[in-house]
């Protein structure tokens, strides 16, 4: 794997260009958000908009912008904390490839939920959560350790191969436990596909501290993972507690894909594309990149979950197809450009 190059703090723009950008894409942000609420089955008009915020009014419009709002909000959640995970991930392993879905992260945790319901009669989101993070941390353990072995180590080719193979291998068995138990597959075949249409504000309640929780300890880890682009004998050279960064930040970004995945089910590409955008926009520098990656994240998933209502109307296209679209041919782009190489 290659050190950070030499360019870098060239690729670093200036704090106020910054402020702006961010400024800029919380305003689209707030856009995107209104438009969530406003598309649907049934469209409603911007009179309609103020009605349901700022009156008592209980019309069918006043009602479908309250159902969706719920919705809105997770998935802007949702794509905030993947878009923070796959920046934590790509920097820690120096790998542009690194997502949770391509790494096995997000199948883990999807493998982790399916074993629960099916075997051990999980019913409770909080349930999901915990069972979600812990496979999630397995499988994104069993991944790295597999990638790692060999001359070279853990490079960035091994890694994705590892992780394809072992997405291939925890997909084969989620639909091998489904497939025989039909009140199973009835209740995730849609949850497997990865979707915000069942959002509740009592889901939002259970998951909210996790994400949180997931999101302090990567922007705590932002400073450490500057250093880790140097390489570990840099960063430890320049002080840094190389281990405790890669541990935190790995805790960190397995809480946010757990977390994620065991509300809104498996969404590829988001942790993949986000970093990548964010960094031409903002730089190199993990104390903007992660902010940046929440908000650009939670942009990307509203607008897709809004495409999925508006193209398929009166039916929808859930997010994580839609998603899935935007980011295999993205995948493709990383992979011609960079030739594999490390961050």
């Amino acid at each position: 794997m290659r050190t950070a190059a030499p360019d870098d703090a060239d690729r670093r723009r200036p704090v106020p260009a910054i402020l702006a950008l961010l400024l800029a894409g919380a305003a689209v942000l707030v856009l995107a958000a209104a438009l969530s609420v406003a598309f649907g089955t049934r469209v409603v008009g911007w009179n309609d908009l103020v009605s349901a915020f700022t009156t008592d009014a209980d019309g069918i419009a006043e009602a479908a912008v309250r159902q969706r709002i719920p919705r809105t909000l997770l998935a802007m959640l949702v794509g905030a904390s993947l878009g923070v995970a796959g920046a934590v991930l790509q920097g820690l392993t120096r790998n542009p490839l690194a997502d949770p879905m391509i790494l096995g992260v997000t199948p883990g945790a999807s493998l982790a939920v399916v074993s629960g319901i099916a075997f051990f009669g999980l019913s409770t989101a909080t349930g999901y959560i915990w069972v979600a993070i812990t496979g999630a941390a397995l499988a994104s353990a069993f991944v790295y350790g597999i990638g790692s072995l060999g001359r070279g180590g853990p490079t960035p080719l091994k890694l994705a191969l590892s992780g394809a193979a072992t997405t291939a291998a925890f997909t084969s068995l989620i639909s091998a436990i489904l497939l025989p138990r039909v009140d199973v597959l009835n209740s995730f075949r849609f949850w497997q596909v990865g979707g915000v249409g069942g959002a509740t504000y009592t889901k939002l309640g259970q998951v909210l501290p996790f994400l949180i929780v997931g999101a302090l300890i990567c922007i705590a880890c932002s400073r450490g993972l500057n250093s880790l682009a140097l390489g570990d004998e840099l960063a430890t050279g320049l002080g840094e507690r190389v281990m405790v960064i890669r541990v935190a930040a790995f805790v960190g970004a397995v809480t946010l894909c757990g977390a994620a995945t065991a509300v809104a089910g498996p969404i590829a590409f988001v942790g993949l594309v986000v970093p990548h955008v964010c960094r031409l926009l903002i730089g190199v520098d993990h104390r903007w990149l992660l902010p940046s990656a929440a908000m650009v994240g939670a942009l990307l998933l509203t607008v897709a979950d809004v495409v999925g209502r508006v193209v398929a109307r009166p039916s929808e296209i859930e997010v994580g197809i839609v998603t899935a679209i935007i980011g295999a041919p993205f995948f493709i782009y990383v992979v011609r450009k960079q030739k594999v190489r490390a961050l």
